[in-house]
């Protein structure tokens, strides 16, 4: 791995040339977007696999891609780490992980069921969600749940919440929710969205159900909100916007967005291999964010491979020093035997 990988994310007062392309080559100004990459529910994750491979050994068994990202999947992979679509891939007695996404309590119960030794990845911060879905239920209101369909945290929040949930995606769906406009009703919403997206739709909300309760926008996931402001800080000085992420994440895809709403040609791509060099023509600055469960080795290679198109000075902009940390589930701080795990 070339040496200038290792400062690929200076500090916001340091720049870093890459002068290793040929003179006549365009010289690019790369700004970083800050903060960007993982959060802490995915390095909570990660370590959860990493921990289990080696207190228990391989095999262990990952219901779903534990966090959105092929480069992640793959390492815990040769690790010794086995992803599967449903419990009935697992054989009896092996060591299960629920993904940072998070799951029904259906599949809880299966687990149960066949004694499946589990230990739960799932963002604490998605917990809460799920907890305040069932509070709400208890006082005796209909839940409204802000998200996508299909997603895997808004599969396991349908599924966690008594009765279901009422799924709405746009302002424009609120007014085919089938609850009557004076029911009691309570709203929680998908972590990963735009919060832009998430207040149109919560402002909808309340001009039907006008005693709607539920958390502000401010309650969206930390990191979402911290991503995606750091991209709006970013899009007014690039021509382009580059976001390091899978198609499949709901928070990569809202970067993107973002980047496209300020008028910024912006794509989002798994690797640097997906660099198409026409995106480059006539470019002087280039914005690069990535999702939170994309590696900072991802945004390094971008650089490398920025780097064979012209000579790149690069730049971290200042932003939010993340600070969070989740504790880990007590089987992996006090590990039992696998036989004991709950």
């Amino acid at each position: 791995m070339p040496a200038y990988f290792e400062r690929a994310a200076p500090t916001a007062d340091e720049s870093l040339n890459m002068d290793i392309a040929p003179a006549s080559l365009p010289r690019f100004r790369v700004l970083l977007a800050k903060p960007r990459g993982f959060c802490a529910g995915v390095e909570r994750a990660i370590e959860i696999v990493e921990r289990a491979l080696d207190l228990y050994g391989p095999p262990v068994y990952v219901r779903h891609e534990i966090v959105h990202n092929k480069r992640v999947v793959d390492t815990l992979k040769a690790k010794g780490a086995v992803f599967v679509e449903e419990l009935d891939e697992v054989p009896a007695g092996g060591v299960t992980i629920f993904s940072a996404h998070g799951v029904a309590t259906g599949v809880e119960d299966e687990a149960k069921r066949r004694g499946l030794p589990v230990i739960d990845a799932t963002c604490p911060l998605v917990t809460k969600v799920h907890k305040e879905g069932r509070n709400h239920v208890r006082k005796g209101r209909e839940v409204i749940l802000i998200g996508h369909a299909g997603h895997p945290e808004v599969v396991g929040t349908t599924g966690r919440v008594p009765g279901g949930v009422h799924l709405v995606s746009s302002p424009a769906d609120v007014a085919k929710v089938a609850i009557a406009d004076d029911a009691p009703v309570a709203y929680v919403t998908q972590t990963t969205l735009s919060v832009d997206d998430t207040r149109d739709i919560i402002d909808a909300l309340r001009a039907r159900f006008p005693r709607i309760v539920g958390p502000d926008v401010k309650d969206i996931c930390y990191a979402t909100q911290n991503r995606q402001q750091a991209v709006r800080d970013l899009a007014g000085q690039v021509d382009i916007l580059l976001v390091v992420g899978a198609r499949n994440s709901s928070n990569s895809n809202r970067l993107r967005e973002i980047g496209a709403e300020w008028g910024v040609p912006s794509h989002l791509i798994d690797d640097a291999s997906a660099l198409d060099p026409a995106w480059l023509e006539g470019v002087k600055t280039v914005g690069v964010t990535a999702g939170a469960s994309a590696p900072e080795e991802l945004v390094q290679e971008l650089m490398a491979r920025l780097a064979e198109f012209g000579t790149v000075e690069l730049e971290e902009l200042h932003g939010v020093e993340e600070s969070m940390q989740f504790k880990l589930p007590r089987q992996l701080t006090a590990p039992a035997p696998a036989s004991s795990l709950s």
